[in-house]
């Protein structure tokens, strides 16, 4: 037997991990296993009205030890000792502080229950206004420091993260020696890394979050980030001079991790990367296609050959970075802050007078409410008739990501009247979630990047075929519905496979472990010219809307 014919790929999301075992001869899956945070699940360390989403780093290492032993526990020790690699992919922009060894500080005593020294989620948007400092020195600067991030920088991002935990917590900023991705530390702390100097950052998270490129020979210079605050210089100084591909090994399974998770220390692991670009080739992107990951938000993905980005910057993404999905090609990342979450929070809201009724015999009547609800909001709306003046909706439920960064812009609902049922409210915001991706679609077009396909991965792509037809409708592009849900743990395996040398390239992985489209969804042109006025519509809402928010924050 091989001794790298199995691999394990493992997907840290927003409320659980999930573990894989993959044969990367056959393409087999041979178990998984999920692992719901702990602490998450409890609540702690947030505060969703003041936009504060904070994780424990033990949420991760539990988390991990628990799904990848669940996942082992079910195959033969034969496979347990074939195993060659194991590859992460994470949130992201998702940072920590650590100390020089490396140590979330979270993990210290001292900071054991200080939110500030835990890792700062995707979707926290305490940074604002760090964020508008940093646009403001940005734009200013005649290098053009935020070119290759679509021109606006993101509160949801590693610097302005950085910046406001410095500012608000000095106890932090003096025993943090440096910012750390969760897609950087989990693989150091795998492969028993004790010098922070000596983590490897990978080229994803440093090219669309931390403003990477090698076109400025790294990071922005130190001006650059004086200008904006110079507590920033030693952390800019600090975060190396290198950064890897996921193609690439972290190193081996340390002893420690080698016997927690019960494998051996010949076991590679791959340098880490953002769930959503590992997501795009699990669901096997290629070029001029948007891979829409979609979950709680959306990230969109796309790789263009290089020659074919040469003097082109698309304005208001999150990126353009070269080797960052995808070796040898530019990738583009954009995406909704909100998308599975605005059907959470409508379904919890329908469901709040439920949750007043605490006895137990009613304890079973909410769980299948709460199970249910979605999807039979999904069902009714899909049968309700298509008015030009039914409900509508904005879906800036969590401010927008893109096109062009905007975090304090709010949600919208109108158009109700006493006839107004829930489904129609439902379909509404199934249908502002629709026009955000077709906003990122033509911005891209409409920069100079053809669109020639959607792929639609992820929970919701395949558990809502409503939210996928309307979408099909909107964009008015056959939408390829991946085969598997769980492509984010399936791209860890890819990699890991390239890792552990069983493939040469990450393009050879996907073509044999790939499982193809579940299935094409195909726009119906008899609804195009209604969704094309409600689109309008959606756009002057939305411009009146953003013109208040910059105006707030100017």
């Amino acid at each position: 037997m091989s001794k790298n014919k199995y691999v394990i790929g493992v997907d840290f999301g927003t409320d659980s991990v999930r573990a894989m075992l993959m044969d990367t001869i056959t393409g087999k899956i041979l178990s998984s296993s999920v692992c719901l945070y702990e602490r998450w699940h409890k609540g702690l360390y947030c505060d969703a009205g003041n936009s504060q989403f904070r994780q424990h780093p033990l949420d991760y290492i539990e988390g991990l030890t628990s799904a990848v032993k669940n996942c082992l526990q079910t195959v033969d020790p034969e496979v347990r000792q074939s195993i060659g690699a194991l590859s992460m992919a994470m949130t992201g922009s998702t940072p920590v502080a650590v100390d020089e060894q490396g140590t979330a500080l979270a993990l210290l005593d001292t900071f054991e229950e200080n939110p500030n020294a835990m890792f700062v989620l995707w979707k926290d948007h305490t940074a604002i206004h760090e964020a508008v400092e940093i646009n403001a020195v940005g734009k200013k600067d005649h290098r053009g420091y935020l070119r290759y991030v679509g021109g606006i920088y993101s509160s949801e991002w590693y610097w302005a993260k950085l910046l406001h935990v410095l500012r608000v917590d000095p106890a932090v900023g003096e025993a943090c020696y440096t910012w750390v991705e969760h897609s950087d530390w989990m693989p150091f702390l795998l492969t028993g890394g004790n010098d922070a100097n000596q983590m490897k950052r990978n080229v994803c998270a440093a090219g669309h979050k931390a403003l990477w490129s090698p076109a400025f020979g790294g990071l922005p210079d130190a001006a650059f980030f004086n200008a904006i605050d110079p507590i920033l210089g030693p952390y800019a100084e600090r975060f190396g001079d290198r950064v890897y591909t996921t193609t690439e090994s972290a190193g081996y399974l340390c002893a420690a991790w080698a016997e927690r998770l019960g494998l051996s220390t010949d076991v590679q692991v791959g340098i880490g990367s953002i769930d959503a670009h590992v997501g795009a080739v699990g669901g096997e992107i290629k070029p001029y296609y948007i891979s829409k990951v979609i979950g709680t938000s959306t990230c969109d993905m796309m790789v263009v050959p290089k020659p074919e980005m040469e003097g082109v910057f698309v304005e208001g993404i999150c990126g353009q970075v070269e080797d960052s999905i995808i070796p040898g090609m530019v990738g583009l990342e954009a995406g909704q802050s909100a998308f599975g979450d605005v059907f959470s929070w409508y379904k919890d809201l329908l469901l709040w007078p439920a949750k007043l009724n605490s006895s137990a015999d009613f304890s079973a009547v909410y769980e299948h409410l709460e199970t249910e609800l979605l999807k039979e909001l999904n069902r009714a709306a899909a049968q309700l008739p298509l008015h030009i003046d039914d409900p509508f909706a904005l879906d800036w439920f969590n401010g927008r990501r893109t096109p062009d960064a905007a975090p304090t812009l709010k949600g919208l609902i109108g158009g109700l009247s006493l006839g107004t049922t829930a489904p129609a409210i439902f379909s509404a915001l199934v249908e502002a979630t629709c026009f955000g991706s077709r906003a990122i679609m033509e911005r891209i077009e409409s920069e100079g990047v053809r669109v020639e396909g959607i792929n639609a991965i992820g929970g919701i792509a395949s558990k809502s075929p409503f939210a996928m037809q309307m979408m099909a409708d909107i964009l008015n592009r056959p939408i390829h519905i991946a085969a598997t849900e769980q492509v984010c743990a399936l791209g860890a395996c890819m990699f890991a496979a390239v890792v552990s040398n069983s493939y040469d390239t990450i393009e050879e992985a996907a073509a044999r472990m790939g499982k193809g489209d579940k299935e094409i969804v195909q726009p119906r042109p008899e609804y195009r010219a209604h969704f094309d006025h409600r689109y309008a519509q959606y756009l002057r809402y939305g411009t009146v809307q953003n013109d208040r928010d910059n105006k707030a924050l100017t």
